[in-house]
């Protein structure tokens, strides 16, 4: 029996034992929590200590004030910019005003160039009016002094009469224009006269008239005639080729 109890304890087949330790668990916890901690601290100071032997802290900091200092560029430069744009729309405004006003007063001056050019030819008309009014050396009495026709587009023909009185301090004259027309309808002779009453004439030193005639179709004019009436007698008279 002894022997059984010894091999038994000398053998694996010993039963197994158990120590354990008198120090209460919160101890081992608070233990454990202060071995915790300072394995954190040791590895923060190495962080730190491995920055600083490095230079990355340094070098964040440089690169950090120089991204500052760029930005601080590129808004001034933006600002800049902006001024431009604005100072350009500007001029581009004043631009555009002073195109516009240009344009306007462009189209006002040929508007004056076409009235001048009106005017001028009214004067010239004028002009050769008034240099046929000068009567001739031997000239008395009543006078077809000049017998003008135009043929213009669409089939109208503007005529023109001038008729003087010569003669000092001479007594107003009353009657009436006859015109005629003469030319060829399909090669057969052709005449009429202006449409209505003979037109009335009163001539003291001179007296003008003028007017439009509608040509047929198919007519050709080639002469013109004014008759200066007092009654049925013929006054003056006077025949134009055209």
């Amino acid at each position: 029996m002894r022997f059984k109890l010894l091999r038994r304890r000398l053998t694996f087949s010993a039963p197994r034992m158990v120590v354990r330790s008198a120090m209460p668990w919160p101890f081992r916890w608070a233990i454990v929590a202060i071995v915790l901690g300072f394995c954190a601290a040791i590895g923060l100071w190495a962080f730190e200590f491995g920055k600083d032997i490095a230079g990355l802290e340094k070098g964040s900091k440089e690169e950090l004030l120089h991204l500052r200092t760029e930005l601080t560029e590129v808004k001034a430069e933006l600002v800049k910019v902006k001024q431009e744009r604005d100072h350009a729309q500007s001029i581009a405004n004043t631009a555009d005003t002073l195109v516009t006003a240009e344009k306007a007063s462009h189209e006002s001056l040929l508007a004056q160039l076409k009235q001048l050019e009106a005017d001028n030819r009214t004067l010239r008309d004028d002009l050769g009016f008034f240099e046929k009014l000068i009567p001739s050396a031997n000239g008395d009495g009543l006078a077809i002094r000049s017998l003008q026709a135009d043929l213009q587009t669409g089939g109208k023909l503007k005529w023109q009469v001038l008729v003087i009185q010569s003669g000092k301090n001479p007594v107003e004259f009353n009657g009436r224009l006859e015109v005629a027309f003469s030319g060829l309808l399909d090669g057969k002779p052709w005449t009429a006269n202006l449409a209505g009453v003979p037109p009335a004439i009163k001539v003291r030193q001179y007296g003008r008239m003028d007017g439009k005639f509608d040509i047929p179709a198919q007519v050709v004019v080639n002469g013109m005639s004014a008759k200066v009436m007092d009654g049925t007698v013929v006054k003056a008279t006077q025949s134009i080729k055209l």
